[in-house]
């Protein structure tokens, strides 16, 4: 995904400017370590279970002040700083975008993401 396109076609829609004040982008990444225990990871093994997003999304486009979402899973084999997720969530208030950001992220990790590290030798 390459973010600055993808705003600037959220920006170029009709009704933007009439329902959006805010857009916030999470760009998650591959770590060199692992969260458990700080060990060396040198890849990382991705599965999205992509019907499961699609249906987070819509759940969460029906909150108050949601003008779109857009999330972009990666699957496969990816190495340390190689993207993974991207979502984009752009609405009306920060109240109304910040919660549904952290929740659908959430979420998304927690239901519609298997990963697997490959540790380092």
């Amino acid at each position: 995904m390459d973010i600055s396109e993808t705003i600037k076609e959220l920006k170029n829609r009709a009704d933007f400017a009439d329902n959006v004040g805010m857009i916030l982008i999470h760009n998650g990444t591959v770590r060199n370590w692992s969260r458990k225990d700080r060990s060396k990871v040198s890849a990382l093994e991705v599965a999205p279970d992509y019907e499961k997003i699609k249906t987070l999304r819509q759940e969460y486009l029906q909150h108050e002040g949601i003008f779109d979402i857009i999330i972009e899973a990666f699957s496969g084999t990816f190495q340390p700083g190689d993207d993974l997720l991207y979502i984009i969530v752009a609405g009306d208030i920060r109240e109304n975008i910040k919660p549904v950001l952290s929740d659908l992220l959430d979420r998304v990790k927690a239901e519609a993401v298997i990963k697997k590290e490959i540790m380092a030798d």
